[in-house]
């Protein structure tokens, strides 16, 4: 008998058939299912989790107390990669700035890292007709050398370079959402900063092979990660005044909300996450898994996040099929070209001499890749990119699920144990 295991792609989903007798295991996020009044949490509507965070900040006054007095104020929120309900959460932000300084001049920046540029329909799809229409927007371009300023150095010794407009801003304030991420630990806080409104060659440096490499650059951890402490005293450096960042569930509805002090707050939300997250690595001959369905599976260059934790139940040898939609097809340039460029081995090999203050944008991606290639082969269930392509980055095509199973289970024997993993960026395996 056949189990449906239903895996997000785009704005919908795709299926898998596997015999239950060989599906070893579902890991999925807890969730609300991990919650309840006991460890604090109590279910509310999505806005009562932002409004209770804004009145009751960990480790800051209230956001309206601090903007008194503060004249051009920068708000920085993400871009059209990330699933932050801004739609819900910068309307609170904004009146509580107001409501403390109705006449402050407020600019929201929206963090796009390297990515490309949010259009405005986009920006109309997170924030609103209302925003986009009333509010001053500004999209970071962190390759605009001209309108970057430098600030200082870095613990690593990479240097920190920033976008001029918040950097001149007399209070900056964040926001965003947690969830694991692949090489920082998790995503939100201080990351607004770096990569989010960093220049380029920032960025680059922050993300050099070394840093990557490093055993404590990996999801789930902060502490002495390389790439987090200098995200971290980066954003320190633009003495950040507030954040507010929220926990999703699997509808990617808010579930918590955490405000007040850079660290503190996003600590507190870390330990959140990370109640719903982890879960027991379980070894299967063949894992599947998804980059968690739109907006985060536009392109190929977001997918390590749910390959590496797919990677964290395949063994020595396991096969990985991985689900997106890629409507944006592999994604940058330069990943596009280094995932191209040779074998897996050939590609680590060029990285890894590649020195931290010349790193290439995106090679970060392409390292976890093509350290994954050499042990794994990769099965690709994607429309958005053509087959002739997938094979030139040293992964296999399939169209579907179904497909790439048959695909797997050629290489691993019909009596291949699966894994499934509906939301590969979602769960930490660990």
């Amino acid at each position: 008998m056949k189990k449906t295991v239903v895996f997000p792609y785009g704005r919908g989903s795709v299926e898998a058939h596997i015999e239950e007798a060989q599906l070893k295991a579902v890991l999925v996020n807890r969730g609300t299912a991990a919650l309840d009044e006991a460890s604090g949490w109590v279910k509310k509507e999505q806005e009562q989790y932002v409004l209770d965070a804004l009145e009751n900040p960990i480790g800051t006054p209230r956001l309206s107390e601090l903007s008194k007095g503060k004249n051009k104020i920068v708000l920085v929120t993400s871009d059209h990669t990330r699933a932050v309900p801004s739609r819900i959460t910068l309307p609170l932000l904004l009146a509580e700035i107001r409501k403390g300084n109705p006449a402050a001049d407020i600019t929201i920046m929206i963090a796009t890292g390297l990515h490309r540029a949010t259009t405005e329909a986009e920006q109309r799809s997170m924030f609103g007709d209302a925003i986009v229409d009333k509010e001053k927007i500004v999209v970071h371009d962190a390759f605009d050398d001209d309108n970057m300023v430098y600030v200082c150095g870095l613990p690593s010794g990479a240097e920190f370079y920033v976008n001029r407009l918040a950097y001149e801003a007399d209070m900056i304030v964040t926001e965003g959402f947690i969830e694991p991420h692949f090489f920082a630990g998790f995503s939100g806080g201080r990351k607004s900063i770096l990569p989010g409104i960093a220049s380029a060659a920032t960025v680059n440096e922050n993300h050099s092979f070394k840093a990557i490499a490093s055993p404590y650059a990996k999801a789930g951890v902060l502490g002495q990660n390389p790439i987090s402490v200098d995200m971290v005293y980066a954003a320190r450096k633009m003495k950040v005044a507030f954040i507010l960042n929220v926990a999703l569930d699997e509808e990617k509805k808010i579930i918590g909300a955490f405000a007040g002090d850079l660290e503190e707050a996003h600590e507190k939300g870390c330990g959140f996450v990370n109640r719903l997250a982890r879960v027991e690595p379980v070894t299967g001959d063949i894992v599947i898994t998804s980059n968690g369905g739109y907006p985060l599976d536009q392109n190929l260059y977001q997918a390590p996040k749910a390959a590496s934790t797919a990677e964290a139940c395949a063994g020595e040898d396991g096969v990985i099929i991985l689900v997106g939609s890629c409507t944006d097809g592999l994604g940058g340039s330069s990943f596009a070209r280094l995932m191209q460029m040779g074998s897996p081995a050939e590609i680590n090999e060029y990285l890894s001499k590649i020195p931290p203050r010349e790193s290439i944008s995106e090679q970060w991606c392409v390292q976890v890749f093509s350290q994954m290639l050499m042990k794994h082969k990769i099965i690709l269930v994607t429309d958005g990119i053509d087959e002739e392509t997938i094979k030139k980055i040293n992964m296999i095509p399939a169209k579907t699920v179904d497909e790439a199973l048959e695909l797997a289970f050629g290489f691993k024997g019909a009596d291949a144990s699966v894994v499934a993993i509906p939301d590969g960026v979602a769960v930490m395996a660990v």
